[in-house]
């Protein structure tokens, strides 16, 4: 009987200490986001630069305070022409204030290339954001295309997803939902 109240006590506990941040992430695996992997122990984010078209610096520090979605993404990535549509919407509907898809196009891609691959495939709420050295990616261990990084309101990794993701499904957007209420 007290080994069955311990072990009860101890699923509580763990079930608790999942959810301390405030998503599901099993309910967000289980809808759609399979490839989602909560972060166990996130490292504090790298001060990397990163530029725009203008030559105007910036870093993932500039968006401390909102819960950011960094996707890493390239012109030539066949899977990031799939998911960069659904960025696109869900900075659409839930960007502002609170959230904000940031896309770094990392590796070789000139603004025109940019433009021409925002153009075909629909994309007009996401800025230009470039890692041409790769210094961004690097540091944040990305070895593959698209990867994508939530970020927490203090500027903390929660989750990363491998490839592709409809970011615009519910599943996606409760997620983000979650992190903004948490």
């Amino acid at each position: 009987m007290l080994r069955s109240v311990l072990l009860y006590t101890a699923l509580v506990f763990g079930a608790n200490a999942a959810l301390a941040d405030g998503v599901d992430w099993q309910a967000a695996q289980q809808a759609g986001l399979e490839k989602l992997v909560p972060s166990t122990d996130a490292q504090p984010l790298p001060d990397t630069e990163f530029a725009d078209p203008d030559g105007n610096t910036h870093t993932l520090a500039d968006y401390k305070g909102k819960v950011v979605l960094l996707n890493f993404w390239a012109t030539w990535c066949a899977p990031c022409r799939e998911e960069m549509p659904s960025l696109d919407q869900l900075q659409a509907e839930m960007g502002g204030d609170d959230f904000q898809v940031v896309p770094v196009a990392t590796g070789r891609n000139p603004p025109e290339k940019i433009d021409r691959f925002f153009e075909e495939n629909g994309v007009e709420n996401l800025p230009v954001l470039l890692d041409p050295r790769q210094q961004l990616a690097r540091q944040m261990g990305v070895v593959g295309l698209p990867v994508t990084v939530l970020i927490d309101r203090d500027g903390n990794e929660v989750a990363r997803l491998l490839g592709d993701a409809d970011w615009a499904s519910d599943p996606a957007k409760q997620v983000i939902r979650q992190l903004m209420d948490g």
